[in-house]
């Protein structure tokens, strides 16, 4: 059968106090929608249709694979899912109503909730998870096992006020059946809206079967209203996805201050120290030791690998690479095999061969490195003249000593280069560059400059006097 998805996201989140849309902000580094979309697709629903509305174009520019429907003006949740009327109202199957600011929903939780929609031949089903009596969430109302209506917190009864079974804003129909209901819906209420809740009343006089299907973990649904909110379901995101790790055998020195994204990949046996953030589509290998203070975006890093201090992004690290501490890897770098980056070493775009070692002050952009070649202190690739950029090649091999510009486009074979050089030409290979001025020793000349610095010393403590 068929599932589709619609995701409300047209709300402007007034109590975010922000000029960004609500669902834009991020949980644990990551939109709120994106987290809400993302799990869909793990989920494998045939169509995801995200009803947009204040700023759109700012949550269109985050969120791809999906159908964006526009609600020019927000009048409620059912006016919400029945744009969606011209792409899904003729179609069989069934279609999940999803919160776009409830970004703790797993997919494991969406399967199990098709799953009792279809296993109970429901035409309607709610998501809810029980509460504390105080709390301020519609209640679901029952007669016989069939769920006859949701009724809001301030119109509750004195006789329903016991009840804890609450709505949490997530729900599965049978397509058709929903926009049938949603056709006869008004906007006969106080905010004049029209409320997807409303449905339930409707299918209960057409005789649909219209049931709940009741979660053990309620902050798995709960919606994010403030920047209070945001903060718990970041702890509690965090919480989670630190837990899963541990239970998979990664060792998680303090996971009260270490950050893991929802995508990220960790391997066993790996141990990750406190301070890390770990973000986007980032996979770590096995038997890596990673930490302190590492910040890892999109990184793919294979086994035996050892980071410490050091922020990395958007590159691939090979086994048995020791990198840092306090090392920059920046966009499309590739280091191979035991190579080494130490201290104050900053990438971008170079592929850095196996074995090779760049210690400490150095910089590498747009360069290919062949195996064995060592960097000396404060050498750097000149990559960038003002307006282009340019490559640098260094073959096997090659001994670059201290303090050397590599001027680019340039190509340096097997050979040494003189510290201090600056290289603007091919060097040959089994050449040694030297691209400096010759030494020249004056003689007496220190003791001509030492008179110099004297007076000038005397010249400035004379004028602040």
């Amino acid at each position: 059968m068929k599932v589709y998805a619609i995701v409300l996201a047209a709300g402007k989140g007034t109590r975010m106090k922000s000029d960004k849309p609500k669902v834009v902000h991020e949980v644990l580094y990551k939109p709120m929608i994106n987290h809400v979309v993302d799990e869909l697709k793990a989920l494998g629903v045939d169509e995801t249709i995200v009803i947009v509305g204040h700023e759109a174009d700012q949550v269109k520019a985050i969120v791809d694979d999906v159908t964006f429907v526009d609600q020019t003006e927000q009048l409620g949740t059912g006016h919400a899912v029945l744009q969606a009327k011209d792409i899904l109202a003729n179609r069989d199957g069934m279609t999940l109503v999803l919160c776009g600011d409830a970004p703790l929903i797993r997919k494991e939780t969406l399967k199990e909730f098709i799953a009792y929609h279809q296993e109970h031949h429901n035409q309607a089903t709610i998501m809810s998870a029980d509460c504390d009596p105080s709390t301020h969430y519609g209640r679901i109302i029952k007669e016989n096992g069939q769920v006859t209506g949701i009724v809001e917190f301030k119109d509750l009864l004195e006789s329903q006020k016991d009840i804890t079974e609450m709505n949490t804003g997530e729900y599965c129909f049978d397509n058709k059946a929903l926009f049938e209901a949603l056709s006869q819906v008004t906007n006969d209420n106080a905010q004049n809206e029209y409320y997807l809740t409303d449905v339930i009343g409707i299918m209960n006089h057409q005789g649909l079967k219209v049931d709940a299907y009741k979660i053990d973990d309620f902050d798995e649904v709960g919606g994010i209203n403030d920047r209070v909110a945001l903060a718990q379901s970041t702890q509690f995101l965090r919480d989670r996805i630190n837990r899963e790790h541990l239970l998979n055998g990664v060792t998680i020195v303090d996971p009260s201050n270490t950050y893991i994204g929802r995508d990220v990949v960790i391997g066993h046996d790996t141990i990750i120290e406190p301070g890390c953030i770990i973000k986007g589509k980032t996979v770590i290998g096995s038997h890596c030791h990673i930490g302190p203070y590492c910040e890892f975006t999109n990184m793919e890093i294979k086994d035996n690998v050892e980071i410490k201090f050091s922020v990395l992004s958007d590159s691939i690290i090979e086994s048995g690479v020791d990198i840092g501490p306090y090392a920059r890897l920046r966009t499309n770098c590739h280091i191979h095999e035991n190579a080494h980056l130490g201290n104050f070493v900053e990438m971008k775009k170079a592929d850095f061969g196996a074995g090779s070692k760049a210690s400490h002050l150095t910089y590498v952009g747009d360069a290919q490195v062949g195996q064995d070649v060592n960097f000396g202190c404060g050498t750097i690739t000149s990559n960038y003249d003002g307006k282009n950029k340019s490559l640098t090649k260094i073959e096997d091999n090659v001994f670059i000593g201290c303090n050397t510009n590599l001027v680019a486009p340039v190509t340096v074979r097997k050979n040494y280069i003189a510290a201090g050089s600056t290289i603007t030409k091919e060097v040959d290979e089994d050449a040694m560059a030297i691209a400096r001025a010759r030494q020249e020793n004056k003689q007496g000349y220190s003791k001509i400059l030492k008179e110099i610095r004297e007076k000038e010393y005397e010249r400035r403590n004379k004028n602040k006097k």
